[in-house]
């Protein structure tokens, strides 16, 4: 057990690297806009350049480790991520012109970290197979929550010493972090996908046409959640520094303030799961939604920064409560042979709405309520198509649901 409590917490560092690809830049964006003559679009792109390849790249990087194992994968794939780093560095150093250039590096950063996340999410689902899986997913999606806290603030305090030194932390980071997924993950026994690649397709088909529907609102759900999430926050960032004169650094700990709820939310979601995964799965996911939601009609209505804080912890606790339950879902939907390809796929919409964020959420600066109430209209209408297509029957395996069948099943005292 203490091993694999020893393995959860290297597997918990992939997601928080990962998730500092985006989140160390956006405090950052507005001195990069000032030093590179940007405006607030092309700005956004270097979050897109990172976010369009990794959405392109996962579900490959799922397949090929369903095919040759996930470390074998994970550990190259960290390594790219740490040179794309290194060069979107490198060429803001050597040139305040050098924008195509960061754009190239952040392209090769984004393929590297198309193997990272959902293979560590899909390793924890090979691990462990009855009820601790939630915990286990909720500690992962509580350690990327807590690289999203822990991001702005170290992006906002690297940049005081120069504003492009974040980029060289992701190098700094993520080597040794590929050493210890190399010699410490060590994957269950259970052989890799094996056959005729079109038999390895038909078993998918077979899955998404069984559960196709329930699965598709679970990717729209976790990836409406992370488009909704940093837009709102990019928009925050230029907001803050163009009508409040907001510094970096507090910039960066404004920020931190709705990640860190969402962090929090996060893990106590997988722990309560942990123990009432099949009664509570689809309440917590439409729930999480709905206060999201709710969070951008105020946001819309809202002017004062400091009371829109109040909204944007409404809608951390929206995010941190609807990501574990759709991660358990999703890697709980299909067996250990196409687990990778799935959890990937999952992985793929959810880095295009991360992409898309950004740049459409730039709208705002001239368009503040429509985007906003539209951003509340889309969360809603996934509420809604959650509580009616996601059925945890169909989607979480016997062994997830026996405790919360058996509660169901179990005589009340006093009654025969």
């Amino acid at each position: 057990m203490r091993s694999h409590h020893a393995k959860l917490i290297v597997l918990s560092l992939v997601p928080f690297i990962m998730v500092l690809g985006n989140s160390m830049l956006i405090p950052v964006l507005p001195k990069m806009m000032q030093v590179m003559h940007l405006n607030l679009l092309q700005a956004g792109l270097v979050i897109t350049a990172f976010s369009i390849p990794a959405g392109i790249v996962i579900p490959l990087a799922g397949a090929l480790s369903d095919r040759v194992g996930r470390k074998v994968v994970m550990t190259p794939a960290l390594a790219v991520y740490g040179l794309g780093g290194l060069g979107a560095g490198v060429a803001a150093w050597l040139s305040p012109h050098a924008y195509g250039f960061i754009l190239a590096a952040r392209i090769l950063q984004g393929i590297g970290a198309g193997g990272t996340y959902q293979l560590a999410m899909a390793v924890a689902g090979d691990m462990f197979q009855d009820r601790s899986r939630a915990q286990a997913l909720g500690l992962l999606e509580a350690a990327n929550g807590l690289g999203k806290v822990v991001s702005p603030i170290a992006g906002s305090a690297l940049a005081l010493i120069i504003w492009f030194a974040p980029f060289f932390a992701y190098g700094i980071l993520s080597f040794p972090i590929a050493a210890a997924i190399w010699f410490i993950i060590q994957e269950p026994h259970a052989k890799p996908s094996e056959g005729p690649l079109r038999r390895y397709v038909a078993r998918l088909g077979d899955t998404f046409r069984q559960k196709g529907a329930a699965i598709g609102v679970t990717f729209l759900a976790g990836s409406v959640v992370l488009f909704i999430l940093f837009g709102v926050l990019s928009y925050l960032a230029d907001v803050l520094e163009k009508f409040y004169g907001v510094a970096e650094f507090s910039r960066g700990l404004f920020i931190a303030v709705p990640v860190l709820a969402s962090a929090v939310t996060s893990y106590v979601s997988g722990t309560v799961l942990q123990k009432r995964l099949a009664r509570w799965s689809r309440p917590v996911l439409t729930g999480g939604l709905g206060l999201i939601a709710a969070a951008m009609v105020a946001e819309a209505l809202i002017f004062n920064p400091y009371w829109a804080l109040f909204a944007l912890v409404a809608q951390g606790v929206g995010t941190g409560a609807t990501l574990p339950a759709v991660n358990t879902l999703v890697t709980s939907a299909t067996s250990t042979a196409e687990r990778g390809v799935v959890t990937s796929l999952y992985g793929s919409v959810r880095f295009f709405g991360v992409a898309l964020g950004p740049p459409l959420f730039a709208w705002a600066m001239t368009q503040r309520l429509a985007v906003f109430l539209g951003a509340a209209v889309l969360a809603a209408l996934t509420a809604v198509l959650a509580w009616w297509l996601v059925e945890t029957d169909a989607l979480l395996p016997d062994a997830l649901q026996k405790p919360a069948k058996a509660a169901r099943s179990r005589p009340r005292a006093g009654i025969r």
